[in-house]
């Protein structure tokens, strides 16, 4: 596969930076590019403070502004498409198929979501991002104003989010609450994960059984929260995981010893609506996605 096209990154220096040379700085925050990769970058003429060239030993100023230019590079595969569900002048909400990012990070530039809509919506915004593996509904905002509007209705929990899983067992409840709360646990490759933790944040599922088979069961998940992978947090603390889960075990903590991470695949998670009131109108709007096959 070629490489992506590479991007210009600007950011400010942080308090964190008094006293601290640029080669330091760099390799200390930005882990992508080895200390020598970034040293190169700089002799090339690559790396810029306050638009002037740099050099390695320049000691940075807190608020003072690095640029550079990131090389192309090789992103993992991904897919690059996406439906359009719904769109005018001010939301525009979309199907995103599993196995593609909604953000950048972690290898992933070109190969996201947002990328894919910024091609054809410049202005575009994510309100919200899903799980790389989970698919489904998600909305972004087209406006200034549309965006301050729909966020509101986020923190005040205005908009509804309704989910469908594929969860392992043969629970004993047709429709359960969890409330279980969601912090960070001891990862040993990440540092950390969100898992099932009593001193994490508040946060609430609402389940429903659709279909049992006695191994597996497929439910309806309505969040109040949205807390990272809570649904799959969730169910794994009411003693089922989603089926396939490679990361998080009964209980809601990860797995012993694994070596999983948040964004490995195997679960089957759907954002199957999404019900908001318009930012222009007021009018109540619901858009939806239909399940894949497994979770009819």
């Amino acid at each position: 596969m070629a490489p992506n096209q590479g991007y210009d990154y600007r950011e400010r220096a942080g308090t964190d930076a008094r006293h601290e040379p640029l080669l330091d700085y760099l390799s200390r925050r930005f882990r992508h590019s080895t200390k020598a990769q970034w040293r190169v970058r700089i002799e090339d003429g690559d790396v810029r403070v306050e638009e002037a060239p740099a050099t390695a030993g320049q000691v940075l100023r807190p608020g003072q502004q690095v640029s550079w230019r990131r090389p192309g590079w090789v992103e993992p595969e991904a897919p690059r498409t996406f439906a359009i569900l719904a769109e005018d002048d001010d939301v525009l909400a979309v199907d995103k198929p599993p196995g593609l990012p909604t953000l950048p990070g972690a290898g992933f530039f070109e190969a996201t979501l947002y990328h894919q809509v910024r091609q054809q919506a410049p202005d575009a915004v994510p309100l919200h991002r899903l799980g790389r593996w989970t698919s489904g509904v998600v909305l972004f905002a087209k406006s200034r104003a549309a965006r301050a509007e729909l966020s509101r209705q986020w923190r005040c929990r205005e908009v509804e989010k309704r989910y469908r899983a594929l969860a392992s067992g043969d629970p004993a409840w047709d429709a359960i609450t969890i409330d279980t709360p969601i912090g960070p646990v001891p990862h040993d490759t990440l540092g950390t994960v969100h898992a099932a933790v009593d001193s994490g944040r508040p946060s609430a599922s609402h389940a429903t059984v659709i279909r049992r088979n006695g191994w597996a069961f497929v439910c309806d998940v309505a969040i109040d929260t949205g807390r990272p992978h809570q649904i799959r947090i969730h169910l794994a603390a009411a003693g089922h995981p989603l089926a396939g889960d490679p990361l998080y075990a009964a209980g809601g903590l990860p797995i012993p010893g694994t070596t999983a991470l948040p964004g490995d695949p195997g679960y089957t998670l759907h954002a199957v609506a999404l019900a908001f009131r318009h930012p222009r109108t007021g009018a109540p709007v619901t858009v939806a996605s239909p399940p894949p096959d497994g979770l009819r």
